[in-house]
């Protein structure tokens, strides 16, 4: 019968695992405040929140992955590949998450659509700028990201910080001074930001994952 050590959790898994919670229960509240209030600007900010609760949901569970891997004591698996794998996944999201902002940014350029209610899109933004500067401070800690897993996560919640803060700016020059076009521009610098650091994440972890073991 084989013996199973209790391994405690590390800091950063307790770290993913509160982000995660607090997004959760952030994308529950918005989208029942949003069907309440029939405001879609809610309700879209709670569903974008929700992918966030996905992905950051998977850095988590390759941390509770590799714990109960090392408590079974088993040599079997590559624990720090499993942590890579987890980041480099990640990194893709990224990607698609800047490549679909730069898509909507682009519809939004050529239909010159226009910002409904500024007062609320405004409130929305705000709320979401701040989970995600207690996410981000969270997961960054007084030490910083110690792998590339706890890096994905902190990358995520500080891109979805830097679109909000892009959303601000282009909500107040929409809303001050009728310039429009700014909230689109400044949505694709956001997801070309994105796409630098994603690129960076993808480089690190593949060449990681791909490197013979010693």
């Amino acid at each position: 019968m084989s013996t199973v050590n209790k391994i405690e959790r590390s800091s950063q898994e307790k770290r993913t695992a509160f982000v995660v919670i607090f997004a959760f229960c952030m994308m529950v509240a918005e989208i029942v405040v949003g069907l309440l209030s029939h405001s879609m600007a809610l309700f879209a900010d709670g569903v974008h929140m929700g992918s966030h609760v996905l992905v950051i949901g998977l850095n988590w569970g390759a941390y509770v992955l590799v714990r109960h891997l090392q408590s079974k004591g088993t040599e079997s698996y590559d624990t720090g590949k499993i942590l890579n794998l987890s980041a480099f996944t990640s990194g893709i999201f990224l990607v698609l998450m800047a490549v679909f902002i730069i898509v909507e940014a682009v519809e939004r350029l050529t239909t010159h659509g226009e910002i409904i209610n500024y007062g609320f899109a405004l409130a929305t933004a705000a709320v979401g700028l701040v989970a995600n500067a207690v996410s981000a401070s969270v997961l960054h800690g007084h030490h910083g990201t110690t792998d590339y897993n706890s890096h994905a996560a902190y990358l995520h919640v500080l891109s979805d910080a830097l679109t909000e803060i892009g959303a601000i700016i282009g909500i107040l020059c929409a809303m001050l001074w009728n310039i429009t076009w700014i909230d689109a521009a400044v949505a694709m610098v956001s997801a070309l930001v994105v796409l630098r650091w994603a690129k960076r994440l993808l480089w690190d972890t593949g060449r990681a994952l791909t490197q013979r073991a010693a």
